[in-house]
């Protein structure tokens, strides 16, 4: 009994290992698809931020990175613009391996001077976003630069929240009407968001206000 119940541990034991081995095979190939997906995406210029599974390309272990996620690094830029300290303070990240990962992301992130000829042509890709309203856009000097970020403080219903809802139409406006042809994320820490609004923005701006609702998330 004892000899057939060893038996039946072993075969769990290796059972468990095996399902474990497949569980990391899979973890690597999804690994492999994001950063193939990511370097696609890098060619073509399209891509702002990079995941963190990118580091798994340049020598990083995915159980590494996966420490890092639960530590809160989400990209490789998180992750180059940390202290070493900070990197420390990561549960299962030695002092070997925060050097080496912060010396890996840093060759990833175009962390260097820029010249002014490249700063300018930068420039030119910026947009203007019509606020709605004549005048307030010629105090800004065209409306609300794309690129960049832009805070809005004032009393207790002034406008604010009413301005973020003509944004979120006005950014889906055509290029020669003040807009940007794009669409908008509204992160609604206040609970003030309200779609109504969008659709009687839109129908101000003679644009379908069902179109202008899919357009925002």
């Amino acid at each position: 009994m004892a000899r057939g119940g060893n038996q039946q541990q072993q075969q769990q034991y290796e059972d468990e290992e095996a399902n474990h081995a497949m569980q990391e095979a899979d973890e690597d190939e999804e690994n492999n698809a994001n950063v193939d997906n990511v370097e696609a995406c890098a060619e073509e210029g399209g891509l702002a931020a990079q995941p963190l599974a990118l580091l798994t390309s340049k020598g990083i272990s995915a159980t590494d990175v996966k420490k890092l996620q639960e530590a809160g690094f989400y990209t490789v830029e998180a992750v180059a613009y940390a202290t070493k300290k900070t990197l420390l303070a990561v549960k299962g990240i030695s002092e070997a391996k925060a050097e080496k990962i912060s010396a890996e992301a840093v060759k990833l992130v175009h962390m260097g001077f820029v010249s002014a000829n490249e700063f300018h042509q930068k420039r030119q890709d910026i947009l203007m976003l019509s606020t709605g309203s004549t005048e307030l856009d010629k105090l800004l000097g065209g409306g609300v630069e794309t690129g960049s970020i832009t805070e809005l403080f004032g009393e207790f219903r002034t406008g604010k929240t009413q301005l973020c809802h003509t944004l979120c139409v006005t950014c889906q406006l055509g290029v020669s009407f003040g807009g940007a042809e794009g669409k908008a994320m509204y992160i609604d820490a206040e609970g003030t968001f309200r779609p109504e609004r969008l659709v009687a923005i839109a129908t101000r701006f003679g644009v379908d206000p069902q179109a202008v609702l899919d357009n925002v998330a």
